[in-house]
Order: structure tokens, then C-alpha cells, then sequence
């Protein structure tokens, strides 16, 4: 039987504007609802670990168990193994793979981890089923996605009305769902679990420091990334209407009373025995 594949396209890319705010991820600010249940003997499955920050933070966290991070896009395994060997931990290792098939035998993970995973595959039900298959009976299935109609800064700006609203566009013509947070849980239902803990958790940007790095990297992620391709080779936005939303973004970075909330719906679903 082949194995299913995913349909949906990574509407970030690795820019190095993306990445910027890929490397910022930790296990502090990007799992917490996950931390108190971790041990040092766990073995973590860690699915679309990018260039490997949370997954290095998990294996300091674990050093009598291993961790593994997989991803489908084999060119940023190489930054996360680099993550991992500029920290000295030898308990981890990086594999390409696909979250709706993973090639891992059912039963082998104490815990399997995503992060900004499921708003991007083409089928986030079959991916957790097949993240609850390679759990351990009585071991964790966590999920944390943002959801970008929660999204909200002050003060109002209608060019980032408009970001919002051309983003949602090309996610979702990519085969992604950018409301993933709201619907984890409807997710893990369908995918079987009943032992479910939904929660929420935020980022918030509002320093002058924040609003600056956050605000950069989406002013150029909006006109020189794979995002910014797709837009425009969509039919979504015109160049001219790309740096217009890009000079917005600049422009909210530079208030002083500007804030910004990324919202995170939050899953943690236990196997059952």
C-alpha cells in the first residue's frame, strides 16, 4: 500500500527572515504546556523540528532518554544538526520524514511534539493519528499551533488588515489551514483521542526591542521569501501590493505604543493503554 503524502506546500520557506524567527524557539516559550510532564528517560519524537532549537532544548531535558527530529525538508536537518552538536548533546539525531507516514515502528515514543506542524500539512486528522501510532501506551501526543484570525496588535493599520487577510488567502490556497489553533482539538477527536488537555498560550511583541525584530522579519519575509513567491505567483497580490503591506509592517514596528499577540491553541492528548 503506498503511503499517503502530504499535499499541502510550506507556505513560510526557510528565508533567512523565516528562519530569524525559527531559531528564536524554545522549549520555554514555544512547549511549555508540556514540560512538567517530561522525565529524564523519555524518548521524543520531535515533527517539524526546522533548524532544531526546541528539539536540542527537549534533549538537555532528557538526558537519560533520546530525542529525534524529523522534518520533510532535508536541507535545514543539516542547521539542526548543527543546533544540536554547537550544544555537545549526544543524545539526539535528525531524519527526513513525513508526519503522515512516519517510518517508525507503532509504540516507539514517549512522546511525540509539533510545532507549527499541523496549520501547514495537507491532512492534520491522518498526521495525528499517525503521531498517536508511534506513541507509547499511556505516552503524549502535543500540539501547539498558531491561529491567525485571533491574531490582534494595536494600533489599527489597514495595510496589516491587509496582511492578515492576504496571508490567510495564500495559506489556504497552499493546502493549509492559518485558523489551525481553534481547531486542534476538533482535530484530535476525529483522529481518536479522548483523554484531551486544550489549552492556549501566547507571544506578545511590544518592547521596542520586539516590535523592531518582529516587525523586520515580517516586512521581509513579505516581499523576499517563498511566501512572497507564492502570493504573487498565485495571483493573491501584486508586487506593488506586497511592499505596501511590507511598509506597514515598518511603520506599526515603529510605534510606541504598538503590541502585537500571536495567539496558540494548545493540545495535549494522552494515549490510552
Amino acid at each position: 500500500m503506498p503511503k499517503p503524502q502530504e499535499t499541502a506546500v510550506y507556505t513560510h520557506g526557510h528565508h533567512p527572515s523565516v528562519l530569524r524567527s525559527h531559531t528564536w524557539r524554545t522549549a520555554a516559550n514555544s512547549a511549555p504546556y508540556l514540560l512538567d510532564r517530561l522525565q529524564p528517560h523519555m524518548r521524543i519524537l520531535d515533527v517539524g523540528c526546522g533548524p532544531g532549537t526546541i528539539t536540542a532544548d527537549f534533549a538537555a531535558l532528557v538526558p537519560d532518554g533520546h530525542v529525534t527530529g524529523v522534518d520533510r525538508a532535508p536541507e535545514i536537518l543539516e542547521r539542526a544538526r548543527a543546533t544540536a552538536a554547537g550544544r555537545g548533546l549526544a543524545n539526539v539525531d535528525f531524519a527526513v520524514a513525513d508526519v503522515h507516514a512516519l517510518d517508525y515502528p507503532d509504540g516507539t515514543f514517549c512522546v511525540v511534539h509539533a510545532h507549527q506542524v499541523l496549520q501547514h500539512v495537507g491532512d492534520p486528522v491522518r498526521a495525528l493519528r499517525e503521531m498517536r501510532r508511534v506513541t507509547r501506551p499511556n505516552g503524549f501526543v502535543a500540539v501547539r499551533d498558531s491561529d491567525y484570525a485571533a491574531m490582534t496588535w494595536y494600533p489599527a493599520s489597514a495595510g496589516m488588515d491587509a496582511w492578515l487577510d492576504l496571508y490567510r488567502r495564500v495559506a489556504r490556497a497552499n493546502g493549509g489551514e492559518p485558523d489551525a489553533g481553534r481547531r486542534l482539538k476538533s482535530w484530535a477527536l476525529r483522529a481518536g483521542f479522548t483523554d484531551i488537555t486544550a489549552t492556549s498560550g501566547t507571544w506578545t511583541f511590544s518592547t521596542p526591542g520586539e516590535r523592531r525584530w518582529w516587525s523586520d522579519l515580517w516586512a521581509e519575509r513579505t516581499v523576499a521569501s517563498a511566501y512572497a513567491a507564492q502570493a504573487t505567483g498565485g495571483g493573491h497580490a501584486t508586487e506593488a501590493q506586497l511592499r505596501a503591506v511590507s511598509a506597514a509592517w515598518r511603520e506599526w514596528g515603529k510605534q510606541p505604543d504598538g503590541w502585537f499577540s500571536v495567539l496558540h491553541g494548545e493540545i495535549l492528548c494522552r494515549k490510552e493503554a
